[in-house]
């Protein structure tokens, strides 16, 4: 392969896992131990917050009223949008039965987890897109009891608008707490009695390792750490919207890559030149993480031909992967590993972020290969079930004996050797050698 690296990160992701994993797994048994108590610690320690954790219906009423009406307009407009398209994913599944042979028939039925928690994250800025890409799709997906959690900003509680999301979501718990306590607490159902099932949202490195920590525990969505994202360009692109889309997500941290894949040199450099001078015009706070990200992290590599850039691309297996080159459908149809594909300059992150539709909770650190975004179907277990007739069973229960006993389970085999036994008391068969090691 003709592949060039303009730019080379100098740091990975590895790098910084490594670093929030003995942390996350002290705080862990801390909470493990201590149970709420350890959370209030946590909670007055690492944000500030010495307040309610549960937040009453009163209370979110009360800061709700804080959202001007015009930004409660535009969260109702997303929520909804989510929700659609939520909707439409648990459509795209269904309960079903097959007869598998005469009188052997097997199905999937599709059952909802009982309680789903759901965390957003705070810190230095309001994601309010966050709390009802969550909620909101755990809803759609039927699940009864939704538990999110958000950390406090200074000493007022949750952002009012990331409030007022949740509860247009359908939030029925909000807690005020942030980071690894979070994570734990609804993990053990602390606060609020029920455990959840699945935790799902983005967060830090922090979050990240410790939803790692617990799954098993409890499920998970995806390892959803700093965010990321590519963008392909060729010739035809616009090397100012590149740029911009670049800058747009890696303001997310200091620890959130940005990687363009270019397969002409010119626009790859005029790209290169522009990302610092657009960086340098953001705000502090924005400046401050975009600028860290695009020289820690940041990369740009040059490919000599569009299937060259795919291979790239599917290795990189990006969180967010945007798509600025002709022929979207021949990129459509050959990119395989991602979190979410943006295909068009108009079709930028940020849209999906917000108030596109499909979820923004997605894959980072190449778990694209075998993972998807979260979506309804995580919150579903297609669970399978099976009847048979007599007659039906006859067939089965002799490949049974015989696959057993070839195993060596002895005791599988005599579950089968019984119920032929018992219906078809009148035939003899070739139940296979009895194991008697």
């Amino acid at each position: 392969m003709a592949v060039e690296y303009l730019k080379r990160a100098t740091r990975t992701a590895e790098d910084t896992t490594a670093e929030a994993r003995p942390v996350v797994e002290a705080m862990l048994a801390e909470i493990a131990a201590r149970g709420e108590a350890a959370v209030r610690d946590h909670a007055a320690k690492l944000d500030g917050w010495h307040g309610e954790i549960l937040v009453s219906a009163e209370e979110a009423t009360r800061r709700a009223a804080e959202v001007p009406a015009g930004l409660r307009r535009d969260i109702d407009f997303a929520v909804d949008r989510v929700h659609r398209f939520a909707e439409a994913q648990r459509a795209s599944v269904r309960d079903f039965e097959v007869e598998i042979s005469p009188g052997v028939v097997a199905g999937q039925k599709l059952v909802p987890m009982a309680v789903a928690g759901c965390y957003v994250p705070a810190g230095r800025y309001a994601h309010i897109a966050s709390a009802y890409m969550g909620v909101a799709t755990a809803k759609a997906a039927g699940v009864p009891f939704v538990i999110a959690c958000s950390g406090p900003r200074g000493g007022a509680g949750i952002h009012p608008a990331v409030l007022y999301a949740l509860r247009r979501a359908g939030a029925d718990a909000i807690l005020t707490l942030g980071g690894v306590q979070a994570v734990a607490t609804l993990a053990h159902g602390l606060f609020t009695g029920r455990p959840a099932d699945i935790v799902v949202g983005p967060g830090n490195k922090f979050v990240a390792e410790a939803k790692r920590q617990i799954y098993g525990k409890v499920g998970i969505d995806v390892f959803a750490g700093p965010s990321e994202v590519a963008v392909i360009a060729d010739a035809t692109a616009d090397p100012e919207l590149v740029a911009v889309d670049l800058v747009a997500q890696m303001e997310h941290g200091h620890e959130s890559p940005g990687w363009l894949i270019a397969t002409d040199r010119a626009l790859a450099e005029a790209v290169m030149k522009r990302v610092p001078e657009l960086v340098a015009a953001l705000p502090p706070t924005a400046r401050d993480a975009a600028g860290a990200a695009w020289r820690d992290f940041g990369e740009v590599v040059l490919c000599s031909t569009r299937e060259e850039a795919v291979e790239v691309s599917d290795r990189y297996c990006c969180e967010h992967l945007q798509v600025q080159a002709a022929d979207p459908a021949w990129w459509l149809a050959k990119l395989r590993n991602y979190g979410s594909l943006f295909l068009g300059e108009e079709t930028t992150v940020a849209f999906g972020d917000k108030a596109t539709g499909p979820n923004h909770i997605l894959p980072t650190k190449a778990a694209g290969r075998y993972s998807a975004g979260l979506s309804v179907h995580k919150f579903l277990k297609p669970l399978s079930w099976q009847r048979m007739t007599r007659e039906g069973s006859r067939e089965v229960a002799l490949a049974t004996a015989r696959i057993s006993r070839a195993e060596g389970m002895e005791a599988h085999a005599r579950s089968a050797d019984i119920r032929l036994a018992r219906y078809f008391p009148d035939t003899r068969f070739d139940l296979g050698e009895p194991v008697t090691g």
